[in-house]
């Protein structure tokens, strides 16, 4: 056993504890990485909440970057003193994942919200012998060490520096796996963004790098309109006045928009978009909503527009390709994603999840 440090949920809709729990010793296919950074995302803010079911007590965290200390018998795509991204976990065994699509990995919430190992337990307990659900996205990384399941480690350069690449393990592969892997926006198209946070800004540094000519920002904060204008769009909406559509239509020269994803998954925002479509546009959803969510759209005069609707997990990324892509990006500055980061200190998490939920900070990091 090893003594870590973690922040653990332990209520619904309560503050995360900071607390000493019990590591146990990594299994054959576990790698154990020694914390350094890990981003905060809407995800982790959601299953605290109870949107999702994982079971409390837990600790939560899915963006987790690292170094790796010891590797199970059975990995052999890392070694010790290797600097990894994690992100989420896949089963490798069913249709999806078999056919590189592990984004829609069949298993997805037993290896991602369940709490344990594929083999029951968890690798996480208070000295009293509480068992406190481990392996959230494979990794649990709101913890100064976690013993995390092999598809959830990336290897990266080790010139790197990890306290910046935490925030690519989930909301940056999202947002830029929806334009580049999914979207895939020929040059010159239009595209919009609703909500300017960490996903969407990934999503509109993406769109510039596809070659999108016009990248409309849509979101409640000017202030995050003026930072999506600084890092790539062509325009910023405000969403709070009414008249999204007609300034869409507007700029678009009433021919509508090619492409819009939506990162708010709000039902009458998602609705409200699709009007805005252009003639064959896709309307695609990264945002998470409660199960049993739903949304309408017109579906009569839309007929002939042969419009698509479609959701996106993760940004349809195979994760171990699809980072090391974006850290080359970043490294070359065109994917300046460093502009979206404030980093917290492990005892201030409770205040980056706050500043996180009023627009206050765009992509909290905890950093260890």
């Amino acid at each position: 056993m090893t003594t870590v440090t973690a922040a653990v949920a332990r209520e619904h809709r309560e503050p995360l504890r900071i607390e000493q729990l019990e590591l146990d010793e990594p299994r054959a296919d576990e790698v154990r990485v020694r914390m350094v950074a890990s981003g905060i995302c809407h995800t982790d803010a959601i299953v605290r909440d109870g949107v999702y079911p994982t079971p409390l007590p837990a600790v939560l965290g899915h963006e987790g970057a690292g170094v790796v200390e010891r590797v199970g018998s059975g990995i052999g795509t890392v070694a010790p003193g290797d600097h990894v991204v994690l992100s989420a976990a896949y089963c490798t065994r069913c249709v999806q994942c078999r056919s590189g699509r592990m984004a829609y990995c069949e298993n997805l919430f037993a290896e991602d919200f369940g709490g344990r190992r594929r083999t029951g337990g968890t690798a996480l307990s208070t000295a009293g012998g509480e068992m406190v659900s481990s392996h959230f996205f494979g990794q649990s990384a709101f913890s100064t060490s976690a013993n995390v399941v092999e598809s959830s480690v990336i290897k990266v350069d080790r010139s790197a520096p990890l306290n910046m690449l935490a925030p690519l393990g989930c909301g940056m592969q999202t947002g830029a796996g929806a334009v580049l892997n999914e979207l895939r926006p020929p040059a010159g198209s239009t595209i919009a963004i609703s909500g300017a946070g960490a996903v969407g800004l990934a999503a509109i540094m993406a769109a510039r790098i596809a070659g999108c000519t016009t990248i409309i920002a849509i979101d409640l904060h000017d202030n995050r309109l003026e930072l999506a204008t600084e890092i790539g769009a062509t325009h910023g909406v405000n969403g709070g006045d009414g008249s999204t559509h007609e300034q869409l239509m507007s700029i678009t020269g009433g021919r509508g928009v090619d492409f819009i994803l939506d990162t708010t998954a709000i039902p009458p925002v998602l609705s409200s978009l699709a009007d805005a479509l252009a003639v064959r546009g896709t309307l695609a959803l990264a945002g998470a909503a409660a199960p049993g969510t739903g949304a309408t759209f017109e579906i009569g005069s839309s007929l002939v527009k042969g419009w698509t609707f479609t959701t996106i997990v993760q940004g349809s990324s195979v994760p171990q390709e699809f980072i090391p892509r974006l850290v080359r990006l970043w490294e070359q500055g065109r994917f300046p994603f460093e502009k979206l980061i404030s980093s917290y200190a492990l005892s201030d998490i409770n205040t980056a999840f706050d500043d996180s939920a009023a627009g206050r900070t765009v992509k909290p990091v905890v950093v260890f």
